[in-house]
Order: structure tokens, then sequence, then C-alpha cells
């Protein structure tokens, strides 16, 4: 790697005389002779200082053999070892701004011409180059889409049937149940990582920005949700809360390298479930309701507990997701390879954790030992103990036999389930981030078509699910399961559509990301005035 030069200290190319040197105590060259560095041999029939320095050493020939005198031919230096100098050469005077040395250089050997060919000039650092428009608008595409595929989703757990009248779970819910709350989960490590600049943040200023703004965040999606705190939690249990309390847990992840958040990422996701199964037995029975103002009053500690352990979406467990993106969102998304690779693990971590599961529960011995210690109330909720296990857990399972973390249900919270969850979302990730490559270099109308509606959707899905949410909990909902759920995904295509081209950020977008953002950059400007 070369380092930028400043005005006046490119490297000079054969036919350009080299800058002053300090004066040093050296023979006078012969005149005429231009001064010549290391890296360039005088022409033939030609002398120069160095030359005059060594004058009993015979001089080496001035280029390869079979040029004539008089032409001009650049022979760099090797790269390693090159010609000794004259043990009487004065050494250079050091400058802060000169090139590096050869060894630090790449070395090309030019090839003999009839004219002089000037040395290029250093080139600037390599430092990580943007990805071009098009790459750029390709992931963001990707990304966007998907959080569409994760809204689409989330509204399909509310909006449909979980289960037939004898307890037996629907294909609906057995597809979106969980996977979309994680999916929304892993893409808010990605968006963690696109805030903090797809890279590790240092400790000192920086973090304490990242800190205070993402902190900020945290805190307007709590006070949002507590507005919200009137809604029907059998119709919807809002997830807001739990994501605050997982974004302020989520913070110091930021400011670890990725080498070692990677195996974290796994750690928190096989590690935290079992830690759960332990100290859940000694905490306070959570009420799964949507939670008030007043409950943060009356009872914060058992308030705490349900948002971290005991809830629907417990923030400690769903922390593993927030770590797993902020990996991802490191990557290079934009390349291909890397969202082939997503495609392909995620499927295999998934089907994995599946046919595990299956294995330990059936032939395993799993639902004996289940059924033997639960209560009527779970054997009576479905036909089988396997459609049991499957529609029972809400956010985590019983703590009556570690035969339960065996499962992979939805919304169950166990190792497994967390291995198949993330998997289905990092297969959902690269599928569509392939889509959107292939979108991106315009061989793909009708697929630009399909994702451009889902990624106006996604660029604005707190918006539209606060809309959704307003929407159930409302009279104007006296539609069918379908019907409802239809209408409801062509608003919200629709909304995204017209909002995107109109405005461009949504509404609810702006007021979480405004104070946040304005908090970052006092901050900033803080650490910056005392620098100056």
């Amino acid at each position: 790697m070369t380092r930028p030069q400043p005005p006046g200290s490119h490297r000079r190319g054969a036919d350009r005389p080299a800058p002053p040197r300090p004066p040093v105590p050296a023979p006078v060259p012969v005149p005429g002779a231009p001064r010549r560095t290391g890296t360039h041999r005088a022409p033939e029939g030609r002398q120069d200082a160095a030359a005059t320095r060594t004058a009993s050493r015979p001089r080496r020939p001035s280029g390869p053999p079979g040029i004539a005198p008089g032409r001009t031919v650049t022979v760099p230096a090797p790269r390693t070892a090159g010609p000794p100098r004259a043990p009487s050469a004065p050494a250079r005077t050091p400058h802060t701004a000169a090139a590096p040395p050869d060894t630090t250089e790449t070395t090309t050997v030019l090839r003999a011409t009839t004219r002089a060919t000037p040395t290029p000039d250093p080139a600037p650092p390599a430092a990580p180059e943007p990805a071009p428009p098009r790459e750029r608008a390709s992931r963001l595409l990707g990304v966007d889409a998907t959080r569409g595929v994760a809204l689409l989703g989330i509204i399909a757990v509310h909006a449909l049937v979980e289960a037939t009248d004898d307890g037996t779970p629907t294909p609906s819910y057995l597809v979106f149940g969980g996977r979309s709350a994680a999916l929304f989960a892993v893409l808010a490590g990605v968006s963690f990582a696109f805030m903090t600049g797809r890279a590790r943040v240092r400790t000192g200023p920086d973090l304490r920005a990242a800190a205070a703004m993402l902190a900020t965040r945290a805190g307007v999606l709590m006070v949002l949700a507590l507005a919200l705190s009137w809604t029907d939690p059998s119709i919807a249990a809002l997830i807001l809360p739990y994501y605050a309390i997982a974004f302020l847990l989520a913070i110091p992840l930021v400011a670890l390298p990725t080498r070692v958040l990677a195996p974290l990422a796994v750690l928190l996701g096989l590690g935290i479930p079992v830690g759960s199964h332990l100290v859940r037995p000694f905490l306070p029975v959570p009420d799964l309701g949507n939670p008030s103002v007043l409950d943060l009053v009356t009872d914060p500690g058992a308030l705490l507990s349900e948002l971290t352990l005991t809830g629907a979406y417990p923030a400690v467990v769903w922390l593993a997701y927030m770590a797993v993106g902020i990996v991802v969102g490191r990557l290079p998304l934009s390349d291909r390879r890397t969202a082939a690779a997503l495609l392909a693990g995620g499927v295999v971590a998934a089907t994995a954790a599946t046919g595990l599961s299956m294995w330990l529960l059936g032939p395993g011995g799993g639902y004996a030992a289940i059924a033997a210690v639960s209560p009527p109330e779970i054997l009576d909720s479905a036909p089988t103990i396997a459609d049991a296990v499957t529609g029972y857990p809400d956010g985590v399972t019983p703590t009556s036999t570690w035969w339960w973390l065996a499962t992979v249900a939805p919304h169950s919270g166990t190792p497994l389930d967390v291995v198949q969850t993330t998997g289905s979302a990092l297969a959902v990730l690269g599928a569509v981030l392939l889509l959107a490559s292939v979108t991106a270099r315009g061989a793909g109308p009708l697929l630009g078509h399909l994702l451009r509606p889902l990624a106006a959707a996604g660029s604005m899905t707190l918006t539209l699910y606060v809309g959704s949410i307003l929407f159930m909990n409302s009279p104007l909902d006296d539609l069918g399961p379908w019907e409802g759920y239809l209408w409801q995904v062509a608003v919200a295509v629709g909304i995204g559509l017209a909002w995107r081209r109109a405005v461009g950020r949504g509404p609810l977008e702006t007021v979480v990301s405004a104070p946040a953002r304005a908090v970052r950059d006092r901050l900033r400007g803080r650490a910056r005035d005392r620098v100056a």
C-alpha cells in the first residue's frame, strides 16, 4: 500500500528531475548530470553523483542487453534486494511526508521501449471504497424488501387464526409464527450495523455517541409502546417494549469486533434459553398484557422481569438475534456470494434444528416425558401431545422438565427454536438479496415489480405495524381473517409506495430517528470542540 503524497512530493518519473535535497557533504557531481534515486539507473553514456563516489567500482550497464546507447530505459530496482549503496553515501534526510520505502511498494518491471516511460504517481491508500451506486441500491432494496416480508408475516400472525377449534395449529401459524418476529429482530441488528458504519465502534467519543443514539431510539420506542398499552394483547402482543429493552442490552455489542461478536452470538442463542430455564421458576408469573404506565409505576420489578425474561418476546433471548444481525450487517451484502452463503447456511441451520427436535421429541422420548409432567390444561389444549407442545408456548416454555428445551415450537425461545428461526431469517434475507441483485443488473423487470412494493412497505415498517395494531383494535376490523389480512397487505403496500414517492421516510420512523440523530450529532460536536 502506498501512502498519499503531499503536493510537490510525487515520485519523479524517468523524465522529471529529482526534488532538491538538503545540502550534505558529498563530492560535487559531474556538471549537467541530474541526481537520481536508488530505484533508477543512469542512462548509458552518463555518470551521476553516485557513480562519481564509487569510481573505483565498475559501472553497471544502464539497461537490458541490446539497447542502443543514448536511449532511456526505466528499470526499477527489485523489491527486496538491490545493489548495495556505497559506504560513503550519506544517509537520506528523513521527511514526514516522504513515500514509504520500496519494501512496502509494488514494483513493476517495465519493458524496454525506445521512449522514456514516466513512473506513475503513487496511488492513494487502499481504504475501503464505498459500494457503487448500483450495488448499494441492490443492498438497500434487498434489506428493505426483507423487512416488508417480515411485516407481512407478523400481520399474518395477528390477523389469521393460530389454531383450529380442536387446538390444532394452523399452517399459517406454523409458517409465520415466531419466524416473522425473529426476522424483524435480525434486521434490527442489521440496522444497528448500518447506523454504526458497518464496523466496530471504537471506545471513546464514537462509542458514547452511538450509545446515546441507540438509547434514545429505545426510549422513544418505549414511549410509543406505553401509548399503545390500551390495545388488546389477545389480538396482538406489542413487540415494541421488548425491542426497547433489547436495544439497550445490545449497545455493548456494537463495540465488539466481528471475530468476537460472531461466536458470542452463538453462545447467546444457545446459553441464554438454558439460563432462563433455570431462573424463571423464581421470577413473578407474567400477565402477558401490553405494558402501561401504571405497571411501570406500581410494579416496575415485575414489568422488567416480564420484558427481559418471562414475556412474549423476552429481550435477553432476542438479543441473540440482534447480535447475529450486527454480524450480518457488517458483511458485503451487495456481493452475490454473501447472499448465497446466507441462503445456504440459513437453510442448513433451520433444517438441522428441526430434524434434531423431531428426533429428540419422538424417538428420543421427549413427548412422553413432557406428557408425564404436564398439567391437564396443556394436555387438553390439543388432540395430541405433539400439537399441544407446538401450540402452547407463548414466549417461553414451562420449566417442569428439560425436555421442553427440545422443541422448535413458535415463540418457545428454546436453543433449537433460536437456531431454527435464525436460520430461516438468514435464508429469507439471502434469497431476497439474490433477487435484488438480479433486479439491480437490469435483468428482471418482473422481480423489480415484486420487490419494490415490498421494499416500500419495508422502509416504513414501524408506521405500518402500528397502523395494523390500531386497525385490528378498532370497529373497522369486522372482516374475516383472510379477508382482513389481504386488505391490510394491500393497504400497507399502497401506502408504502405512495408515501415513499411523495415524502420518503415514514412518519414514525422520523419520530424515532430524528431525536436519536440529534443526540448523536450533539455529542460528536462536543467531542470535536474539546479536541479543538
